[in-house]
Parts: C-alpha cells; sequence; structure tokens
C-alpha cells in the first residue's frame, strides 16, 4: 500500500472575494498533486497579511489570535496526515479538510452537493431520451452553483452533510438570494423550490431521516402579465409594411398570438408540421421546449393563411421551416421596431404572444379555461387561471367605462328634463 504520499499546507489570502475592505485567509491542503481548501473565519487587510511567512503582521489587530489559530490548524492537518501514513492508509486531501472540520468519515453520509450530482446525472439520463429538456437540467445545475457559492459565503464551507442540513440553512439561503445576489423574491423562489426538491428526493432515499424544510413556506407573488387588446392586435395585422423583415416578423408574431406557441417552439416547426386532426380540421402538435408537456393547438383560419403565405418562402424551403423565423435576439429587437411602427406603447416580447392568446384571442371570447389550458400545454389549470385574473381585469375596466357613459347619459337627460 502507497505510504509515501506527499503533503503540502499552505496559508494564503483571497484578494478576489473582499468584504469590507478585507479579505478571506484559507488554507489550502495538497496531496500528491490534488488539492481543497478550509475558508477560515478570519479576515485581513491585505496591508496587514505577510506574504513571506504567509501569516499576519504583528502590529494588526489580534494578529497573535489568528496566527495562533492559523499554527495550530496546519499542525493538527499534518499530525493527522501523518497518523494515517502510519497506518498505511492513502487519504486524500478532502479526507483531511473533513477530519479537521469534524465532519465524520461515513460512505453512507451524502453531502448536499452530491445530492445534486446524483439528482443531475439522473436527469442528464432523461434528456438524453427527450424525457426531460435540457432547459431543466440548466436550472438545477445553476441551482447547484447558488447552493455552494452561498455556502462559501455564509458558512465559510464548501459542503455540507445531509444530516446537518437544518430550517435554518434554507432561510438563509433565501436571505443570501435576495440580498447578496439581489434576486427578485420569484426568481429566489424558484431556486429554493429546486433545492426543497433534490432534499425531498434525498428523504426518499433514505440519506436524511426526515426532510428539514418541510415546514418552510416562501412566497411567490403572480406577475402581471403584459397582453396585446383585440384593437393593438387588428392595429398590427393591418399595417402596411414595405421593409420585408418587419412583415415577417410581424406574422410570425401574428401567428404566436393566434396559436399561443412560444418562440421556441414555433423556431422549431417544420414544413410538415401541420397535420389533420380526428375533425378534419389542420392542426399543429408539439412537446414545449420549456416544460416537455404535450401542446396541441387547432389552426385559426389567419395562422393557416400565414402558413401558406410563407410554403414556398427561400428561407424556409432551404431550412425546411413553417415560418421564417429569426434568432431570439433578432427577433425581440425587431419586435420593438414592429411596436413602434404601429404606435403601440407596450413592450412587445415573444411572451406576449402567448399571453395574448391565452386572454384575448380565447378567454376573452369564451372558450373554456379547462380548453385554453390544454391547448397551452399546462400541466396545472392553476397555471392557465393566472391569465383569467387578467381578463377578469379587463372586464372591471370595460364595465367602468360602461358606468362612466350611463353615469354621463343620465346626467344630461337629468338637464334636458
Amino acid at each position: 500500500m502507497k505510504q509515501n504520499q506527499k503533503l503540502n499546507v499552505r496559508i494564503r489570502i483571497n484578494e478576489q472575494r473582499m468584504k469590507e475592505g478585507k479579505a478571506q485567509i484559507f488554507i489550502r491542503i495538497f496531496v500528491d498533486g490534488l488539492k481543497t481548501e478550509i475558508g477560515t473565519t478570519h479576515c485581513v487587510k491585505t496591508t496587514q497579511w505577510d506574504p513571506k511567512i504567509l501569516r499576519v503582521r504583528q502590529t494588526a489587530e489580534n494578529a497573535q489570535l489568528i496566527n495562533a489559530y492559523l499554527d495550530r490548524a496546519k499542525n493538527s492537518i499534518i499530525q493527522d496526515f501523518l497518523e494515517r501514513q502510519a497506518r498505511g492508509i492513502v487519504c486524500t486531501p478532502n479526507d483531511l479538510k473533513n477530519k479537521f472540520l469534524g465532519i465524520k468519515e461515513n460512505a453512507n453520509v451524502k453531502t448536499i452537493l452530491e445530492a445534486f450530482d446524483y439528482h443531475n446525472l439522473k436527469m442528464g439520463e432523461m434528456v438524453k431520451i427527450g424525457k426531460v429538456v435540457a432547459k431543466t437540467l440548466a436550472r438545477y445545475k445553476i441551482t447547484k452553483n447558488k447552493v455552494e457559492a452561498f455556502m462559501k459565503h455564509h458558512y465559510k464551507i464548501a459542503d455540507k452533510p445531509l444530516p446537518e442540513m437544518r430550517l435554518m440553512f434554507v432561510t438563509e439561503f433565501e436571505h443570501y438570494l435576495l440580498t447578496v445576489d439581489n434576486l427578485q423574491s420569484n426568481t429566489a423562489y424558484k431556486y429554493i423550490k429546486n433545492l426543497k426538491k433534490i432534499v425531498t428526493m434525498s428523504v426518499g432515499l433514505d440519506w436524511i431521516p426526515s426532510n428539514p424544510f418541510a415546514n418552510f413556506r416562501c412566497s411567490y407573488t403572480s406577475p402581471d402579465r403584459d397582453i396585446l387588446t383585440q384593437e393593438d392586435l387588428d392595429n398590427i395585422m393591418n399595417k402596411e409594411f414595405e421593409i420585408e423583415r418587419l412583415k415577417e416578423v410581424r406574422d410570425v408574431f401574428v401567428f404566436c398570438c393566434y396559436t399561443g406557441f412560444a418562440y421556441a417552439d414555433v423556431f422549431k416547426f417544420n414544413q410538415n408540421a401541420v397535420m389533420i386532426g380526428l375533425d378534419g380540421n389542420y392542426w399543429l402538435s408539439t412537446n414545449r421546449q420549456k416544460t416537455g408537456t404535450k401542446e396541441k393547438v387547432p389552426l385559426l383560419p389567419i395562422a393557416l393563411e400565414i402558413i401558406e403565405r410563407y410554403k414556398n418562402h427561400p428561407y424556409c424551403v432551404e431550412q425546411n421551416k413553417l415560418l421564417p423565423v429569426n434568432s431570439n435576439q433578432r427577433y425581440n429587437s425587431y419586435l420593438k421596431e414592429l411596436a413602434d411602427a404601429c404606435n403601440i406603447n407596450k413592450h412587445l416580447t415573444t411572451h406576449i404572444a402567448r399571453h395574448t392568446f391565452a386572454t384575448t384571442v380565447t378567454l376573452a371570447n369564451g372558450v373554456p379555461i379547462e380548453t385554453v389550458s390544454a391547448m397551452l400545454g399546462h400541466t396545472n389549470i392553476r397555471t392557465t387561471q393566472i391569465y383569467a385574473k387578467v381578463v377578469e381585469k379587463k372586464m372591471s375596466e370595460d364595465m367602468e367605462i360602461l358606468k362612466s357613459k350611463l353615469f354621463a347619459v343620465g346626467k344630461k337627460d337629468k338637464k334636458v328634463g
């Protein structure tokens, strides 16, 4: 068994992560070229650090206390390494780190980042067979990075064993996302939701006896969804354009408004995407790129007219595309030109078309919410009910206008009498 491993323990300050003008002190452990770090709770000004002896200058406040801690830490790591070597045990930098931090060496104990890795590995396999979309996996990878950064920032550790997780962890994580990352509440909510799913999975796999986050609740506020009125839609459709690219962008946008498909889904439709349904009418169907759920929509006459308009378009023929859809960046840029040309004082985006289909085109015209939910590919009707609230708001505004007209007529009649 190998017993001649080489150890090197170095103390350093991280000038890349300054806090209130001070740099955090780290203990770096090298074993046979592999390394890990331990973030201490001590911070010093760069002018108080002696790079030659890798210690705090004696003139600095608490220098004796900090240096004594660093000496004890280094000696403790070296002593642990020598004891392992004496017993013929091959060790890694993480073994020495865990022993120093008091983390028990137990192969059955998983950490929160290991749980993320397991989840993401399994989800990656699901992505390969088309059961999960890549964007969903990407969100969990970002969540893992957020959790890792939080632990380094708040606890000064690189990872945390699952059995040590407490309610305070997710509480502080939310605070970190809102204050340090400066995220909006709804964005923070999504990351916390992903974290809670990882912990729930860990309970199911018996990696942790119970869910420490079970009683944690964070609020999600339904965002205001901008939509186009029928008047806005008519204005866009009837506008004459001399520039060909604006005509194409207008037609793609209107197509989305009358079908409800998102930009990513319309972009991938090929020329043979249209099918004839059991009712004998033309339909479009896709698995949504965002969620992977089925979205199936019967095509209205205006959508069919737009498809017919571009069936012999050079780009569509060459690229086998249903419509001449630009890149997302160009598309959104051209939508701004479209709004300016049509005197629409709203920030047109790819999402507004989908929201408009759900409200102005369908719900406002009496299409049942269950039908709209199915066409949009929503897995939960509560998601669709957000749009119903927008319609109710519009109805309320219309009634207020009606009231003002009736009131004005009433006042006029009284004066005449």
